[in-house]
Order: C-alpha cells, then sequence, then structure tokens
C-alpha cells in the first residue's frame, strides 16, 4: 500500500510540475505575441470638424513642425477637462503673442469616453483650428498608457509633453522642464558631446526626459493620508526599485516632457497600456541612456480620480510583466 501512495504522490507532482510549466509557457506566449510588436500601425486621420475634411496625421518619425506639443490623454473626463484645457490655451496663446516664434498644439486623446468628452474636446478644436488642437478617437477604452503612447506617435513638437486632463499641475511649470532639457543640451554642446555639439542640431534632436516630481510633497501626504495608504505607497515604491532601479523619486506623476529624439525611442517600444506604462519608461530610458531630469512641480489634489486601492493588483501585474518580459528578453527593444 504505502508503494502505492508512493506512485500517486510522484504522479502528482509530475503533474502539477507539467501544469505549472504549461500555465508558465502560457504566460510567456501570451507576452511575446500581445505585447512584443514594433507599433506598425495605419496613421489616424484628424477631422476638421469646421471643414469635416480629414487632416492626415504626422508621424513621430516626421520632421518637427511645431515648438511644443501637448499630449492630454481623456477617459470620462466631461466635468474636468474644459477646466484644464481653458487654462492651458490661456497659457499658450499669451506666451505665443509675446514670442512669434513659440508654435504648438494641443493633442487630446479620447479613451473611448462614454461621457460628452468628446463633444469637449471638438469644441475645442472648432474654437482654436484644428491646426492648433487636434482629437485622437481611441474608439474603446485602452488605458492611460496607450493613449499617451498614441498622442506622442502623432504629434508635431520639438517637445513634447504629457499633461493630465485635470489640470492637478499648472501648466506653466511647463517651463521649468523646457528651461531644464535647454541647460542639459548647452552643458552637453560645451563639453563636446557629438550629438548636441552638431550646430545643425535642433534640440529636438537630442534625446532627454524630463519628469515632474510631487516628492517634495511626501512629507505632509504622509502626515494627512491613512495609514494603509501609506503602507501600500511605500510598497509600491520599494517594487519600482526592484523593477526600474533608482533615478526616480516619483515615477507616477503625470507631467512628463520629452524631446522629439527621446519620444522616438521610447514611445515606439512601451508596451504597458495602463497603470505602469512610468516605470516602464524609466527603465526605457535607462536601457536607451537618455538623460533624465527629475523637478519638483506644483500640484493639487483633484476630485475624480481615476486610481483607487483596487488599482495595486493592477500595478504589481504589470510590474511582474515588464520585469519578465524585458529580462526573458521576450520584449524586444528596437532601436
Amino acid at each position: 500500500m504505502g508503494l502505492v501512495w508512493t506512485i500517486v504522490e510522484l504522479i502528482i507532482i509530475v503533474a502539477l510540475i507539467v501544469a505549472l510549466g504549461l500555465a508558465a509557457a502560457i504566460v510567456l506566449e501570451t507576452l511575446r505575441r500581445r505585447y512584443n510588436h514594433s507599433h506598425v500601425e495605419a496613421p489616424p486621420i484628424f477631422e476638421d470638424p469646421k471643414s469635416l475634411k480629414p487632416v492626415p496625421c504626422p508621424h513621430i518619425f516626421d520632421p518637427a513642425e511645431k515648438y511644443i506639443s501637448l499630449i492630454v490623454p481623456a477617459f470620462n473626463e466631461e466635468h474636468r477637462l474644459p477646466g484644464a484645457l481653458n487654462e492651458t490655451m490661456n497659457y499658450l496663446q499669451q506666451r505665443a503673442a509675446k514670442d512669434k516664434s513659440f508654435s504648438y498644439e494641443v493633442v487630446i486623446i479620447d479613451d473611448g469616453s462614454a461621457d460628452g468628452t468628446k463633444r469637449v474636446a471638438f469644441d475645442f478644436v472648432r474654437k482654436y483650428t484644428v491646426d492648433n488642437v487636434r482629437v485622437i478617437l481611441l474608439g474603446r477604452n485602452h488605458g492611460k498608457g496607450e493613449a499617451i503612447r498614441k498622442g506622442m506617435l502623432h504629434s508635431r513638437g520639438e517637445l513634447l509633453i504629457m499633461l493630465d486632463a485635470d489640470g492637478a499641475t499648472k501648466v506653466n511649470d511647463l517651463e521649468k522642464l523646457e528651461n531644464q532639457i535647454h541647460a542639459v543640451v548647452e552643458e552637453e554642446h560645451r563639453f563636446g558631446n557629438s550629438a548636441a555639439n552638431d550646430l545643425t542640431l535642433r534640440i529636438s534632436d537630442v534625446p532627454i526626459a524630463a519628469f515632474g516630481s510631487r516628492a517634495h510633497l511626501e512629507e505632509k501626504a504622509l502626515a494627512t493620508r491613512k495609514w494603509y495608504r501609506n503602507f501600500l505607497m511605500k510598497g509600491f515604491h520599494v517594487v519600482v526599485l526592484l523593477a526600474a532601479g533608482p533615478g526616480i523619486r516619483d515615477t507616477q506623476c503625470g507631467f512628463k516632457m520629452f524631446t522629439r529624439a527621446a519620444a522616438r525611442k521610447l514611445f515606439t517600444n512601451i508596451r504597458l497600456k495602463r497603470w505602469c506604462f512610468d516605470v516602464e519608461l524609466v527603465y526605457l530610458c535607462k536601457y536607451f541612456h537618455i538623460p533624465m531630469i527629475e523637478l519638483s512641480v506644483n500640484w493639487s489634489e483633484i476630485p475624480g480620480s481615476k486610481v483607487n486601492p483596487l488599482s495595486i493588483p493592477n500595478m504589481l501585474w504589470e510590474l511582474a510583466l515588464m520585469s519578465l518580459g524585458y529580462r526573458t528578453g521576450i520584449w524586444k527593444i528596437y532601436t
């Protein structure tokens, strides 16, 4: 009888090993098929709501036509979007009035909203023309990471900045990131960096990333938040450190600027579509040796956040996918 049970146990162990192996194989194949792609897509078409004529959409590999592009992902933002866009357009128009060489565009990506976000966005296109405000419709909800990727790939700026639709960060803080990028280019030029040293190159040709940060607000936040939220935040920071390494204290701030050269490398490779694409950006910056700057920005809590405690498992899952995808070589990085 003892021999029979030993054989049964061995059969169960072998079956478990086979099942685990099959499960791992399925996960790896899913990673390969779903995420390992080169993002070769037909470009979307912008529609001019006044003439109803299609406007051909540029690609990140095209030369820059504007100085700066502002990328605004929006999912069910009918109520928060108007205030943020009004503030943004007022700032851009005032700056353009003072500096005739300053050109801009705002690209709103409607991430499958079920409310009036699309209507609000097209109202701004009608008001400011399709040359200055453009809307990309994703049709269904893909996630913030995918919305930003799409906006970045089809923008015209030398500099490209992503900012949230809620207006939590003041738009004029982009000058902090912008000025620091210019300073890095000048410094590299002074010390003979081969890319920055070519006087024929524009700022768009030097890969640099500047990340807005709320890390300076962390002490105050720790004192006012519930203990379990602080515990989850600290735990998430540890996981991020393991997945992407040190260098950026606040990976999740939705206020980041890239030169066109940096965006070209990063957003043709990024795969995570929702919660942790910011962490993947840090990982890819390190892979491509793109200088990363972290700067404090003004930030305020705006009611209506899409992030909640249930988001934590999804974030951890995405970080696990990213680590597995890159460390096993299943996720190819295109250069």
